[in-house]
């Protein structure tokens, strides 16, 4: 169980650093330089697969690490 808990942080770090920058947007709202910053973008293709599998990767993440909790 613990071997699969650390495959699982380090798919999830990798798939982490894959996804775009969408935060780097964030710093723009103090200077008010940004029009495109709330505008509602669909993700597709290959971004919307990882944003998909990295939400799956970390409820499986919580899941495992809760079992491991409550058993020890």
């Amino acid at each position: 169980m613990e071997t699969a808990l650390l495959v699982i942080s380090i798919l999830l770090i990798v798939l982490v650093l894959l996804q775009s920058n969408k935060a780097s947007d964030g710093g723009f709202i103090v200077s008010g330089g940004n029009d495109e910053l709330f505008q509602n973008r669909k993700e597709r293709g290959l971004e919307l697969l990882i944003t998909r599998v990295t939400a799956l990767l970390g409820l499986a993440f919580f899941v495992i690490s809760f079992i491991l909790f409550i058993t020890k």
